[in-house]
């Protein structure tokens, strides 16, 4: 036998005591050939589940169903009609940077819900933390009127004054409207200007754009 000979015998056996090596290390001891638990490594939520989640976040809602703006996710909040994933995400940021809603009309503080949204999504809505505070005051489904139009600077009574004429007033819309209606109602008359901050959506901006705007007389 050659040198040349000799040496490329030598390799193959090496090649071949190098092959038993890895497939040894390969396989677990004891098993037979070729069972190599490939899938250990991945996570164990099944794809089959995953996929069930995603559907039933994408499906619309059932007639018996309802949401809570206060609680739920962006995703669930996106099976909303009209809603969408993006729209869903600022209700979600605003409910984090300022508290709960507390009820439809305490939405419309959010860029992007409007009185049309929110008579649209209103028979979806459900909050369960509302209370006899006003802070549930129904969306009806109903086209609004327009709103009265007021005179430079005219100051209305918060008691007496009806949807058309909330409206009426800067940065108020037929929803903060109809809120403030539905309180009064709720509550009894207002006693204080200050007590416009009890109304969903009325923060303190909001207060003080309508402070020299309102006023409290009797019923």
């Amino acid at each position: 036998m050659s040198a040349a000979e000799r040496r490329a015998l030598i390799l193959l056996l090496s090649l071949g005591l190098a092959g038993q090596a890895v497939r040894w290390w390969a396989l677990r001891p004891g098993e037979a050939p070729g069972d190599v638990a490939l899938l250990q490594a991945l996570p164990p939520r099944s794809p089959a589940a995953h996929r069930d989640s995603i559907l039933a976040l994408a499906r619309p809602l059932g007639p018996s169903e309802r949401i809570d703006p206060d609680r739920a996710t962006a995703q669930e909040l996106a099976r909303l009609p009209r809603v969408g994933l993006a729209l869903a995400k600022k209700i979600v940021a605003d409910r984090e940077a300022h508290g709960p809603f507390g009820g439809p009309a305490g939405l419309d503080r959010v860029p992007g819900v409007g009185a049309g949204l929110l008579a649209t999504i209103g028979p979806h809505l459900a909050f369960a933390g509302s209370s006899s505070s006003g802070a549930g005051v129904p969306i009806t489904p109903t086209q609004p009127g327009p709103p009265a139009r007021l005179p430079g600077g005219a100051v209305v009574d918060l008691n007496t004054a009806d949807v058309a004429i909330l409206d009426g007033l800067p940065g108020v819309g037929p929803a903060k409207a109809r809120a403030i209606v539905g309180w009064r109602e709720a509550n009894g008359p207002f006693h204080a200007v200050q007590e416009l901050a009890r109304v969903p959506g009325f923060g303190p901006a909001a207060l003080a754009r309508l402070r020299d705007r309102v006023r409290v007389g009797g019923p």
